[in-house]
């Protein structure tokens, strides 16, 4: 399974890039919109985990080319943006799940999963816990 990380903190899509490597998951990481739309596009990708608030586009942006160009990509927004409003949005630019920073990062692998499953995307990586 193929992730696209679009995440400006550089810290925290290290941090996720590693955790979702040790799931099984094969992770690409850009830190701007622009770029982040341009690797989807042309990326064969299971599932994007996309910021909101990115140099160059912002996540909303990307989610809706995405969409417009008929990308059914499952899009998990990922995002310090914490309002009911600001959640509606991403949910109608066309991201499938809504995740607020912080975030349990237990919670965000099994979001992950769940948009994969959905999706039919095939056998998941096998499920490790923490030790």
């Amino acid at each position: 399974m193929r992730l696209l990380i679009v995440e400006d903190e550089r810290r925290l899509a290290r941090s996720l890039a590693k955790g979702l490597r040790a799931q099984g998951f094969a992770v690409d990481v850009v830190h701007d919109g622009r770029e982040g739309l341009h690797r989807a596009r042309e990326g064969d990708y299971d599932l994007i985990v996309l910021d909101i608030m990115l140099p160059g586009m912002n996540g909303y942006h990307v989610c809706g080319a995405l969409r417009a160009a008929g990308s059914d990509v499952p899009i998990l927004m990922l995002t310090a943006k914490d309002g009911e409003y600001d959640e509606a949005e991403g949910l109608d630019t066309g991201a499938d799940d809504y995740l607020t920073k912080p975030f349990s990062y237990v919670v965000l692998v099994a979001r992950v999963r769940a948009l994969l499953r959905r999706r039919g995307a095939g056998a998941s990586p096998p499920q490790q816990r923490p030790h």
